[in-house]
Order: C-alpha cells, then sequence, then structure tokens
C-alpha cells in the first residue's frame, strides 16, 4: 500500500469501500490509475466477525446513523448502513443475480403507475452483458463459469418441495458469491451458518479481503480507515478538486483530487452531496435538477417462516441457499407491476425472535422459541417502485459527532408494492402449507434493506443525478458508483449490478483519463 500525498491534485478519490467502492479501486489500480479510499469504519479481521447478528451490528452499523420520520410501520427499522472495509460485501448473504431486461425498463415496462415516478435506465442488459460477465467470474458466483451450485440443506429442502407441489420450477439453491470450491485463493464453503454477519473463513466474496487487498498489491492504493468524508469541495470552475474528511484522530483533513467517486451507500452518498452545498451549488452537488437523495428504493419485502412437525435446524449451511424466481415477472393480470423473488433464509433465535414476534412476550413468546429448531423460513424479495417524495434530505435536528447533519428518511409503500406483498405471502403461506406446517408466521412490516435509488442514472439530466457511467450530469469529474445509481430496484438483490456497474466505470475513467478528458 502507498502513502498518497494530500496535496496531491491527480489522484482518484473514493469515498467508500463496498461492492462499488472497492472493486472500482482495485479496477482503477489494475488500470495504473492511483487511487485514496475513504473509508468511515474500521478494517476488520476473520477473527472480528461474530455469529451474532446484535453482535456484528454494534460493530457495522453506526450509532449516528440516520434518523427515520416514516409513518409507522416503516418507522420501526433504519437501513442498514455499513461502516467498515468492506462495507455491506462483509454484511451480506452472497445472492448475485443479474437485472432483467424488463426491469431495466421498467417504465415501457410497466406503462404510467399513477405516484410512481419511473423511467428506464440509459443502458441495456445487452450493454451490461459483458460485465456481469466479469461481475460474475470476479465474485466466483456458484452457476455460472462451470462453478457448481452449493448443496441444499434442510431450509432448502422443506422451501423445494413445497415449491415443487405448487408447480413452480425455477427453484435451485441459487446464484451464489460464496465459492462451492475452493477458489481465487479462498476456500470452499464448510456451510458453518450465520454467514450474514460475515465469513469466518472468507468463502464468501468481500471486497475486505479480495478487491482491497488487490489494490494494495499494485502499490496504488492509499486505504484509510476511520476517515469520515464530510463534505466534497470544488474550485472556482466548479469542478470537483478535494474532499474534506476527518482522519482516525478526528483531525480534519483535505485530500485533493482529480476525480472523486462517491461509493457510500445510497443514504450516506446523497446526504455527502447534499451537505456539500456551496455558494455555486446552494442545493447540494450534482443536485440541479432536484433529484439528489429523492426515489429511495429498499425493496418490497417480508419474512414467512413455518413450523413443520420435526427439526429443521434452518441456520445450518448458507443462510439463502433457496431460490425461487418463477414470480419474477411482470403480469398485469396478477394485480400489480412488477414480479418479486422467494428466498430462503434463516436467522439466530434472538434476531429471529424480534423479527417475527416483536413484543410478543409470556406463554406466546416462549411457544415460539421453543419451536425455532423447527422453522423453516424464506424471505420475498419484490421490485419496490420509485415515488419522488420517499427520499433522503438531511435532518434538521441530527448530527454526528463531527457536527454534520444525519441523513433523514422518508418512504411509504406504494399501493403496487402492498399488492405485490398480499401476492407473494399468500404463495408462500401455501408453499409451507402444502409440506405440512403446523402454523406459518408472517412479518410483512419488515423494515429497509438494500438501499437504491437516490442518484439515479438518466437519460436526461433533468430525471437524475448521473449517466449511464455514473458520472454526474452537472460535474464531469464526480462520479457515483453505489446502488444510489440504480433507476429502478427490480427483484434481484443489489450487489452484482453494483460490481459490474463499477467495472464499467473504472473501464470509462481509465479511457477518460487516458485521453485527457477529465
Amino acid at each position: 500500500m502507498s502513502r498518497i500525498d494530500l496535496r496531491d491534485d491527480r489522484v482518484v478519490v473514493i469515498i467508500g469501500s463496498g461492492a462499488g467502492g472497492g472493486t472500482l479501486a482495485n479496477e482503477l489500480c489494475q488500470r495504473g490509475v492511483r487511487c485514496v479510499v475513504l473509508e468511515a469504519g474500521p478494517r476488520l479481521s476473520f477473527a472480528d466477525f461474530e455469529q451474532d447478528e446484535f453482535a456484528m451490528a454494534r460493530k457495522l452499523v453506526p450509532a449516528d446513523g440516520p434518523e427515520v420520520t416514516s409513518r409507522a410501520p416503516l418507522n420501526q427499522s433504519r437501513p442498514y448502513v455499513c461502516r467498515a472495509v468492506g462495507g455491506t460485501t462483509i454484511h451480506w448473504s452472497g445472492i448475485a443475480l443479474r437485472l432483467q431486461e424488463s426491469e431495466l425498463r421498467a417504465r415501457t415496462t410497466y406503462g404510467p403507475i399513477a405516484g410512481a415516478n419511473l423511467i428506464d435506465w440509459p443502458v441495456s442488459s445487452s450493454e451490461l452483458a459483458p460485465y456481469y460477465e466479469r461481475a460474475e467470474d470476479k465474485l466466483g458466483v456458484t452457476g455460472t463459469h462451470g462453478i457448481p451450485l452449493l448443496p441444499a440443506n434442510n431450509n432448502f429442502k422443506v422451501f423445494y418441495n413445497g415449491a415443487k407441489q405448487l408447480g413452480y420450477r425455477r427453484v435451485t439453491t441459487g446464484r451464489l458469491a460464496i465459492n462451492s470450491r475452493p477458489r481465487d485463493g479462498r476456500p470452499g464453503c464448510l456451510q458453518l451458518g450465520f454467514c450474514l454477519q460475515g465469513c469466518k473463513i472468507g468463502a464468501k466474496w468481500s471486497t475486505l479481503y479480495t478487491e482491497i487487498v488487490k489494490a494494495e498489491a499494485t502499490g496504488r492504493l492509499d486505504l484509510r480507515p476511520r476517515c469520515t468524508a464530510l463534505q466534497i469541495q470544488h474550485d472556482k470552475r466548479g469542478r470537483v478538486s478535494g474532499v474534506l474528511y476527518a482522519d482516525a484522530a478526528g483531525r480534519l483533513e483535505v485530500q485533493k483530487a482529480h476525480v472523486v467517486c462517491v461509493a457510500a451507500n445510497a443514504v450516506e452518498s446523497s446526504r455527502l452531496l447534499l451537505n456539500s452545498a456551496s455558494s455555486r451549488y446552494p442545493d447540494g452537488m450534482a443536485n440541479s435538477s432536484g433529484q439528489v437523495g429523492r426515489n429511495y428504493m429498499t425493496h418490497s419485502h417480508s419474512f414467512v417462516m413455518a413450523r413443520m412437525p420435526k427439526p429443521v435446524h434452518a441456520w445450518r449451511g448458507t443462510i439463502q441457499a433457496g431460490l425461487l424466481e418463477d414470480e419474477r415477472r411482470h403480469d398485469e393480470a396478477r394485480g400489480f407491476a412488477s414480479g418479486y423473488l422467494l428466498q430462503t433464509i434463516a436467522f439466530g433465535l434472538p434476531f429471529t425472535v424480534l423479527a417475527m414476534k416483536p413484543g410478543a412476550w409470556g406463554k406466546e413468546l416462549a411457544d415460539f422459541m421453543r419451536s425455532y429448531p423447527r422453522l423453516a423460513g424464506l424471505v420475498i424479495l419484490g421490485e419496490d417502485l420509485p415515488q419522488a417524495g420517499n427520499r433522503v434530505t438531511l435532518s434538521k435536528q441530527g448530527k454526528d459527532r463531527f457536527g454534520m447533519p444525519v441523513a433523514s428518511i422518508y418512504r411509504e409503500h406504494h399501493p403496487n408494492d402492498r399488492a405485490l406483498l398480499q401476492h407473494a405471502i399468500q404463495r408462500a403461506t401455501e408453499l409451507y402449507k402444502g409440506v405440512g406446517a403446523e402454523e406459518v408466521h408472517v412479518q410483512d412490516a419488515a423494515g429497509s434493506t438494500h438501499n437504491m435509488g437516490t442518484n439515479r442514472m438518466s437519460a436526461s439530466p433533468r430525471d437524475g443525478v448521473v449517466n449511464s457511467w455514473g458520472q454526474t450530469h452537472d460535474i464531469t469529474n464526480l462520479f457515483v458508483a453505489d446502488g444510489s445509481q440504480f433507476s429502478s430496484s427490480g427483484a434481484a438483490n443489489p450487489t452484482l449490478t453494483i460490481v459490474a456497474l463499477a467495472v464499467r466505470q473504472a473501464q470509462y475513467i481509465a479511457r477518460q483519463l487516458g485521453a485527457r478528458a477529465l
């Protein structure tokens, strides 16, 4: 790892080290571009990972995180925003799916929907295909590039049999960025379970021990953990010129930059752009359209868990080694636009109780806890339609430890989301009842997941914040490299798309730098 001088204005500064930022850093470093990565959180090791959702949340989720002003029940949970080297690639299940063409063309596919702020992505599935291929190879996604699928655990077997009784056909152990055999210097999965909190052996892909390490090996990366970006600065011409940040000791520093790429997660990235307001950019940086922070999406999701007659021990093995894709389609006859996935899920006992029985006490709580070994479970993941009023703004009261306003989030369900969830809950209930479930528990007030859409791509500058390369419409040397670019959420987990876009963006930036066009 190199140390880059604060006054060096020839570097690319990347804010965030997760799927977007970590990948972008490695891709640029491999192309000869020197990078500084500012990461607000610490650099963890395998020894820091614990099979305890709450313990890991304390290590990954900041206490001074965003406030939520949504109405009940969506005000009950904050979005998961990880601060650590690797970002949410530490806290993820490994599901790696492509967006479909119909999902990339949401406005064309679904038509006008009252209350929804739909647009098409300015990039097609055919344009993204080679970058998806590269991303799948990089992550080692099972079911691609000749990589075998992972084995089925008991949770999957219950799920599979129920799905087949309903006539579903597209049911597998899924496309996962978890090694089914040793690959790329990482071991094969040992089915240890509880891998959402961080893989204890590194079988699951994370930028923490893949992209970041490879970028450091080039000698062109200066990774700065515990360094919190506070404001993006610009010169008299309006071009970004550097980043003001607080280092690990709380000292304020400015890293000069030739290019700045924001990859801090959809909530924090829009917060940073808004906090970078100046006399030239009074509404926040890259916000001439007024779209920064708007169209916040999280996926429509609910948990469904069934008490089976015999033990399932669902926590053994990969927690989401089960994927049903039949309902991922647009079918107006169902009474809603877009589609959804059903994915197996398993949590530790305390988190399961919190998720499925919030507020329970006495006999109800005791009975549910005793049933834990017999629970089989899934999560519904459906497309969340963008709405202009679902947005991230700056809090008027809350501030972080550096005096910077925290993000304030407001969101509400679109009627389409409710119709989609009702359909999915009914099908999931039927799935488990068909294989003898004694009782089915539904938590349909699930909180936020998969932050997306606050700095979305658009063909026209008036409809979004960045172009198809993630380059802001307003400022040519300012980029966005995370899920906030998403023009629509689709029904797929977003990580693979974020990685594919980062690979594509790195090629573009390197090419533009070589041509002296940035």
